[in-house]
């Protein structure tokens, strides 16, 4: 009985040690995806952290809320595929080039599809479907209301309220209020309704997520 229970807890660390290699990873190759953006590191833990804090609100289970939090700093790795002269342009996008940009959703589908990592199978339905919106005028399939995966859903909030409050080179940071009002505003149109009430109920928590994970 003795050996067993030493087996089996053996099992369990080395199954936690790989899970740690796995997130660690995952981690810098999302970093890789950043650096190549103006965007930064923290960016990446706060959406992540915002996504999860939505997950609890709504009911999802802990290993799912855990997944996502690993899986949501994926969301963009698709941006790897986009030419430096669009991600780095210090104006807004023409016509032309946005549409460019907007290939980034489907690059990171395909960059992570067919994976056994269930993982690496919700960064890939992030990757695709946090630029849906909920009124089916997103892309890249113009997916409506539920047809849009959940997890999308939830990490458009997320990704949406710390883009725009963090500073580009295109623009500076919107006041916190000013983002707010544009999320709430947005329900039923951009946002899942669900999902932004969500996010306001734990209004706290996220600025004492934004206060821990500063830019540089």
């Amino acid at each position: 009985a003795d050996r067993a229970a030493w087996l089996a807890e053996e099992v369990r660390k080395a199954t936690r040690e790989i899970v740690e290699r796995e997130r660690d990873t995952i981690f810098r190759l999302s970093r890789a995806a950043e650096y190549r953006d103006p965007e930064t590191g923290a960016h990446i833990l706060r959406m992540a952290h915002y996504s999860a804090l939505i997950a609890a609100r709504i009911g999802l289970s802990e290993e799912d809320q855990a997944l996502l939090l690993q899986a949501a700093p994926m969301h963009d790795i698709g941006k790897v595929g986009t030419p430096d002269h669009i991600l780095l342009k210090p104006a807004r996008l023409d016509d032309d080039e946005l549409e460019i940009m907007r290939r980034h959703a489907r690059i990171g589908h395909d960059i992570l599809t067919g994976s056994d990592s269930p993982m690496i199978q919700m960064a890939a339905e992030i990757a695709l479907t946090h630029h849906e919106k909920y009124d089916g005028s997103g892309y890249p399939d113009g997916l409506a209301g539920d047809a849009i995966p959940l997890v999308g859903r939830i990490v458009a909030v997320a990704d949406v309220f710390d883009a725009l409050t963090s500073p580009r080179p295109y623009k500076a940071a919107w006041e916190l209020e000013r983002a707010a009002a544009f999320l709430r505003e947005g329900k039923g149109a951009h946002f899942d309704p669900v999902c932004v009430d969500a996010f306001f109920d734990q209004w706290d928590a996220v600025l004492e997520i934004r206060q821990r994970f500063q830019d540089e």
